[in-house]
C-alpha cells in the first residue's frame, strides 16, 4: 500500500518543526551520532518492500531501488539487506480513560504477545504508558516479567494526548542501538489534548528514522480517510514514518505481531549523501521492479550545522 500523499500539508508543519528539531529539549544530540563515510555525512533509510499480495520481498539488490530527494535523484551509497536484524522497540500503551474494559484486555494481549518475539540476545523492549502525560514505567530490557509486573501497576483514566506521546517516545528511542527501532503505540485511535499535530509528530520520527506502527484495539482504521479525521490522522503519522497500522481481534493477535516482528527484522539499509542545506528534506524511495510497494521513512531535517539528523 502506497503512502498517503499529502506535500502541502507536511510541509507546512515541518517549519514548524524546525524549532522543535534544533531547540534544546529537541534533537540537536543526534547531530554528534551522524554516520560519516569519508567526511561525507550520510542519511541512513530503512526500507520494507512488500509485493502486491502484501508478502516481504528479501531478495532485491542495491540497483533495484531508486531513491528521490526533494524530487531529484539521489546515489546510493550504502547497501545492504537484513534477515534477522535486532530490535529496540518502546511499546506506547494507551491508558486514557476510552481504553477501558474491552479495549484494556486487548491492549495487554498485544503487549504480551510482543514480549514472546523479544528473544535475541541484543534485543530489547521499554513499557511507556500514556494518558494525558508521558510515562516510562520499565527501562529497556528483556525483562518480560519485569515489564508484565509494571502492567500490573497501571491502569486507564484521564485524557489522551496520543500525538505528543508518540513524539516524545521517538526522542528517547533515537538514542538505542538496536539495528532496527520502533515506536509500538497501542491505542483506540482517540486523540484529546495534543499539543503537535500528526504531521509534525510524523516529521519528527522521521528525522531520526524511527518508525510508528499504530496498532488499534477498535475496529479498522479508515486508510481512506483524510489528514484531518481522527483515524485517518493516525494512519497517515504511521506511513509517513515509514510504519504501519493494523487492527487487533481476539482471535489473530499471534499472526499480526508475528508479521509486524518480521517485518522489522528483514528489512533493507540504504544511505545517501545528505545534503548540506538547513531544512527538511523530503524523501521517496520507490524500486524499479513493478508491483512491489517501499515504506521508508518521508524525510530528514539538516540542522543549521549543516548535518543531518540522521539517527545513526
Amino acid at each position: 500500500m502506497k503512502r498517503p500523499h499529502a506535500t502541502v500539508v507536511l510541509t507546512a508543519a515541518f517549519v514548524a518543526l524546525a524549532g522543535v528539531l534544533q531547540g534544546p529539549a529537541g534533537l540537536q544530540a543526534q547531530e554528534s551520532r551522524a554516520t560519516f563515510r569519508t567526511a561525507v555525512a550520510l542519511v541512513p533509510i530503512s526500507a520494507v518492500v512488500r509485493d502486491s499480495r502484501n508478502r516481504i520481498v528479501r531478495n532485491l539488490a542495491q540497483d533495484d531501488f531508486h531513491v528521490l530527494e526533494n524530487s531529484q535523484p539521489r546515489r546510493i551509497l550504502d547497501f545492504r539487506a537484513t534477515d534477522d536484524a535486532s530490535v529496540s522497540l518502546a511499546v506506547l500503551l494507551d491508558t486514557s480513560g476510552s481504553m477501558r474494559g474491552r479495549n484494556w484486555s486487548r491492549g495487554r494481549e498485544v503487549v504480551d504477545e510482543l514480549l514472546k518475539w523479544v528473544n535475541r540476545p541484543s534485543d530489547e523492549i521499554a513499557l511507556f504508558t500514556f494518558d494525558k502525560a508521558l510515562r516510562q514505567e520499565t527501562p529497556f530490557t528483556r525483562d518480560a516479567d519485569g515489564i508484565r509486573q509494571a502492567l500490573d501497576n497501571v491502569d486507564a483514566w484521564g485524557l489522551t494526548s496520543l500525538y505528543d506521546a508518540i513524539a516524545e517516545t521517538a526522542k528517547r528511542l533515537a538514542e538505542r542501538r538496536g539495528q532496527r527501532r520502533a515506536v509500538i503505540v497501542i491505542t483506540d485511535g482517540a486523540d484529546t489534548s495534543s499539543r503537535l499535530s500528526p504531521p509534525e509528530v510524523s516529521g519528527l520520527a522521521s528525522a531520526i528514522d524511527v518508525p510508528v506502527y499504530a496498532i488499534a484495539v477498535e475496529p479498522p482504521l479508515d486508510l481512506h480517510a483524510t489528514v484531518d479525521d481522527r483515524e485517518g490522522a493516525l494512519t497517515h503519522l504511521a506511513y509517513w514514518t515509514g510504519g504501519d497500522v493494523s487492527h487487533v481481534a481476539a482471535t489473530d493477535t499471534t499472526r499480526r505481531i508475528a508479521a509486524l516482528m518480521a517485518e522489522l527484522r528483514q528489512q533493507y539499509f540504504l544511505a545517501i549523501e545528505a545534503d548540506p542545506t538547513s531544512g527538511w528534506h523530503r524523501i521517496d524511495v520507490t524500486t524499479r521492479r513493478r508491483g512491489l510497494t517501499v515504506r521508508a521513512r518521508s524525510g530528514y531535517f539538516a540542522g543549521r550545522s549543516g548535518r543531518a539528523e540522521s539517527g545513526e
